[in-house]
């Protein structure tokens, strides 16, 4: 417990200075954000605020978890290392995007394809060694599985390698970039990042109470290093906490495909690690609305182009747009709403959405339900 303490206090303090150092370096550069032409208007106010703010959240947070390793004397765990490899794997695959939009000068940066390439390659690369026979601990348990799982594994539904890889390789993808999606208003990804990780610390903390490991039983979990990956989740929390402080609005910074891509990754990778991918949607619902949004407008906007038929039975014309503008917060910047009180309900339905994943997770146990 004392390395999920110091993992968080030492990531938030580290953000919390360095976010600001970063912010006079980045400036000074002059690696500012690029605003889309064809987004809300009242963004280009933004224009040439610092961007790849990412960078400082994944170094307080790598920082953070080996100093709390070094300080209690821990060895880290495979399931950590992999996780850091995924947040940091990703966070890469977003620093080049963003530094091609700042170096050409383009609100557009890698490739839609060259991006997917790289998210791929990190995915592939995590779920292979995840469930390789190396990483087993003396129980024989591996970092990921090869089951279905919600609040834990369904031993009826275990899967073949080749398919839990493309499993975790869509959840990897998916999550990043909802992550990626959401981030498009002062705090909105970092304020919702916080309430997840946080959400996935106590889980992490939980599982570890209830170990297989521990004490065997219907109700345990068999988890690979549950306090390990705590006290990441918990390094991540306060890396978010401290960026916040200069992401809030207005913001100073921005935390960039560096930060959302990374974020979104180590959603996904505690999710998988932990046995609780389906339960993710509901603690992340907040990001897969924002996704869905975004899928809604583009299907309809062809198939109202394309179909005859459809535009007949649904009684509306070519190329229309279900939203005003998407990602779903843009929809209501287009209704004239104000931009914090977007992100504080945002915020808000993030908690809810929380409250009701953990909630069925505690359920769960006391229910004993397998």
């Amino acid at each position: 417990m004392r390395a999920i303490l110091l993992g968080g206090g030492l990531s938030l303090l580290i953000s919390l200075l360095g976010t600001r150092y970063a912010i006079v370096v980045l400036a000074r550069r002059g690696y500012g954000q690029e605003i889309r032409d064809d987004g809300p208007t009242t963004h280009h106010t933004k224009r040439g605020t610092p961007t790849m703010g990412g960078l400082v959240i994944i170094f307080a947070t790598v920082v953070g978890y080996f100093a709390a390793k070094l300080i209690t004397m821990q060895a880290p765990t495979a399931s950590a290392m992999l996780l850091l490899f995924l947040f940091v794997g990703l966070g890469t695959v977003g620093f080049l995007d963003d530094f091609i939009k700042i170096s050409r000068q383009r609100s557009l940066g890698l490739r839609s394809r060259a991006k997917l390439i790289g998210q791929t390659l990190i995915a592939v690369v995590f779920g292979f060694l995840a469930l390789s026979p190396a990483l087993e601990d003396e129980r024989g348990r591996t970092p990921a599985s090869n089951h279905i799982s919600f609040i834990r594994d369904y031993e009826a539904f275990a899967l073949p390698t080749v398919l839990v890889i493309v499993l975790i390789w869509f959840v990897v993808t998916g999550f990043s970039n909802a992550v990626n999606l959401t981030d498009g208003l002062d705090g909105l990804a970092t304020g919702c990042s916080i309430l997840v990780f946080a959400a996935y610390t106590l889980v992490n903390i939980w599982q570890n109470s209830q170990s297989c490991a521990i004490e065997a039983g219907a109700k345990c979990y068999e988890v690979r290093d549950p306090l390990d990956l705590a006290v990441v989740a918990a390094a991540i929390t306060g890396a978010c906490f401290g960026f916040l402080w200069w992401n809030a609005s207005p913001a100073q910074i921005f935390m960039g495909d560096t930060g959302s891509l990374a974020l979104g990754g180590a959603m996904a990778g505690f999710a998988i690690m932990t046995r609780t991918e389906l339960l993710l949607v509901i603690i992340g619902g907040l990001f897969v609305a924002v996704t869905l949004s975004v899928m809604i407008q583009v299907s309809v906007f062809k198939v109202s182009r394309a179909s005859g038929l459809f535009r007949a039975v649904f009684r509306v014309q070519p190329g229309h747009r279900v939203f005003r503008m998407t990602p779903l917060h843009h929809h209501f910047e287009m209704l004239n709403w104000d931009q914090v009180t977007i992100v504080i309900r945002f915020w808000i339905i993030t908690g809810l959405c929380v409250a009701t994943g953990v909630g069925i997770f505690y359920a769960e146990w006391v229910a004993g339900i397998g």
